[in-house]
């Protein structure tokens, strides 16, 4: 039991350290990345409810609805409401990639119990295949839309764009990603391509992000130029 709990966990701990050591200016306080992770963790239980009853009740009618509503909208939603609600106006969310380390931290919340129970009930031998499929997915849906809060927040003007993106995309991808497993008979072949764009698309907004908390950095101590990392 103790090997099946920590592969569940290890594939979750170790994109969150990953995508936390990628803020290379002033670092987020692990008590508050830790809080947001249990925030995610807490989602997982309302969210199986939800869906339990949309299955017996026989509400979702086609392959299509269950992965944009049953999956993409539900579980993309809560988590955007966590982040937009409870952590964007935190005042350690001081830089535009704290975005990226807490939405990457409530998503991988989510998706670790999310994994733990699904090892518990189909075995460990399925480990590689969550941790490099359904816990990754979840790491980069976070990253696309922490990216996307962080844009917003530090944006002069309307900022409505901005978040409305933050929400919205995750959910089509989320969406899209379900629907692959759920609607092709040889979705491998499909999912795949799909898992590098998503790689691609999200690294591109880590990079981005980067870049505009450089940017933020040097705004605001102008006199530390010289130190900032490269």
């Amino acid at each position: 039991m103790l090997g099946l709990l920590s592969a569940g966990v290890a594939p979750g701990l170790a994109l969150l350290s990953y995508f936390y050591l990628k803020d290379e200016y002033e670092p987020e306080p692990v008590s508050l990345v830790f809080r947001t992770f249990l925030y995610g963790v807490l989602l997982v239980f309302p969210i199986m409810f939800i869906q339990h009853v949309l299955e017996t009740e026989h509400l979702l009618k086609s392959n299509l609805l269950d992965a944009f509503f049953g999956s993409g909208i539900l579980e993309e939603f809560f988590k955007w409401f966590i982040l937009f609600y409870l952590i964007y106006q935190h005042v350690e969310f001081d830089e535009p990639f704290d975005g990226i380390v807490y939405g990457v931290a409530v998503s991988l919340g989510f998706a670790t119990v999310e994994n733990i129970f699904y090892l518990v009930a189909n075995g460990i031998e399925h480990a590689m295949t969550r941790a490099l499929l359904p816990v990754s997915s979840h790491a980069l849906f976070g990253v696309i839309m922490g990216f996307y809060l962080g844009k917003a927040k530090f944006t002069k003007g309307s900022k409505t764009k901005w978040i409305l993106l933050s929400l919205l995309l995750p959910i089509l991808l989320h969406g899209s990603y379900d629907f692959i497993l759920i609607s092709i008979e040889n979705w491998v072949f499909i999912i795949l391509p799909f898992m590098i764009f998503l790689w691609w698309f999200g690294l591109r907004k880590v990079k981005k992000a980067k870049i505009l908390s450089a940017k933020h950095f040097k705004k605001q101590y102008p006199e530390q130029k010289a130190q900032a990392p490269v």
